[in-house]
C-alpha cells in the first residue's frame, strides 16, 4: 500500500517547484463565450473596429458571422482579430458553415473561412484593403457531393517554400477529408515562427510547409505598404474571416509554446519549444 501510494505520488510529481504538471498543456481561451472583449474587426470599407453591420456576433456561446445586416456584399471582406500576438504556439477551434451566401458574395467564397496567422495588425491595413497580409488556414465546406479539401494553404501578400523551394501560388490544397452540409469540423494550426506550419483537420495532419515570408502578388498592390519582400514572418496576429458565407466558431483555444524551459522555476512547462527566461518565476528561498 505504501509503494502504491509512493508511485502515484511520483508519476503526479512529473514537475516543476510549486508542484504543477510540467507535462499539462496549458490552453487557453480565446473567447469567454459572453462578447467580442478580446477581438477587434477590420471589414474592408470600414476602420478598423467598425463592426459593419454586426458581422461578428456572439450567439449561443459562438463567435458567429452573419450578414443580416447587409443589402449586398459588396466585396466587404472582414476579419476578426485576436488582441494577442504569438510566435510559437497552436491553435485549435471547430468550425461550421450554416445558412446561405450573402447576396453579392463571389462565388469562390461559398461556405469559405479561414484563420489568418502571422498577420499584420488590423490598424495597419488600409481602409479598402481585402485581406491581411498573413498565411490563410483556408477553412472550407462541402458543396454535397464534389471534393472539396479544408484547411488549405492560401497567402494573401506572402508566400511560403515547400520541399526547400520557394512556393509562389496563391493557394493549394490539402489532403483532408470533404466535409459536407453543416457539421462541426475540428480545425488546429500549428506554428513555429518563421521555420514550420502544420494544419490538421479533425486530428489528421494534411500539410506542412516552411518558412513563411513577404511577398507574392498583393504585396505591391498593398494600398498602404507593410513589410519587405523576402522578410521572414517570425509572428503577428491572429484573425478570424468572414468572405460572405455565414460561419459559426467554437472551443477556440491556443497553447503558447514560448515560455520558461528552466526545469527549476515553478512555471516551467516540458513542451515548450521556444525559451523565454524573463517568463521564469521562481520559489521564494525561506
Amino acid at each position: 500500500m505504501r509503494f502504491t501510494l509512493l508511485f502515484i505520488m511520483l508519476a503526479c510529481f512529473s514537475v516543476s517547484g510549486f508542484g504543477q504538471n510540467a507535462n499539462e498543456e496549458a490552453w487557453e481561451s480565446m473567447f469567454n463565450g459572453k462578447d467580442l472583449s478580446k477581438w477587434k474587426p477590420k471589414i474592408r470599407n470600414h476602420a478598423a473596429g467598425d463592426n459593419f453591420g454586426n458581422t461578428f456576433r456572439v450567439e449561443d456561446g459562438k463567435i458567429v458571422v452573419r450578414y443580416d445586416g447587409y443589402d449586398k456584399f459588396n466585396e466587404r471582406f472582414g476579419h476578426l482579430f485576436y488582441y494577442k500576438q504569438f510566435n510559437y504556439y497552436r491553435i485549435r477551434l471547430e468550425y461550421r458553415f450554416v445558412g446561405d451566401q450573402a447576396n453579392g458574395g463571389p462565388g469562390w467564397a461559398t461556405r469559405n473561412s479561414g484563420i489568418m496567422v502571422h498577420g499584420q495588425t488590423p490598424e495597419s491595413m488600409g481602409k479598402d484593403q481585402d485581406f491581411p497580409v498573413s498565411i490563410e488556414v483556408q477553412l472550407l465546406g462541402g458543396d454535397g457531393k464534389n471534393k472539396r479539401t479544408t484547411c488549405n494553404l492560401c497567402t494573401p501578400g506572402t508566400n511560403v517554400e515547400m520541399n526547400g523551394k520557394l512556393f509562389t501560388p496563391h493557394c493549394i490544397n490539402s489532403k483532408s477529408e470533404t466535409y459536407h452540409g453543416d457539421q462541426w469540423v475540428k480545425a488546429e494550426v500549428l506554428v513555429l515562427s518563421d521555420s514550420v506550419i502544420k494544419h490538421f483537420a479533425n486530428g489528421m495532419e494534411v500539410l506542412s510547409y516552411q518558412k513563411p515570408q513577404i511577398g507574392g502578388g498583393n504585396v505591391d498592390a498593398q494600398e498602404v505598404k507593410w513589410g519587405v519582400d523576402g522578410q521572414l514572418l517570425k509572428g503577428g496576429t491572429i484573425s478570424l474571416q468572414s468572405e460572405s458565407h455565414p460561419v459559426e466558431f467554437k472551443n477556440i483555444e491556443i497553447l503558447n509554446l514560448e515560455g520558461c524551459m528552466d526545469p527549476k522555476a515553478s512555471n516551467y512547462k516540458s513542451y515548450y519549444i521556444k525559451s523565454k527566461p524573463e517568463d521564469c518565476i521562481y520559489k521564494k528561498k525561506k
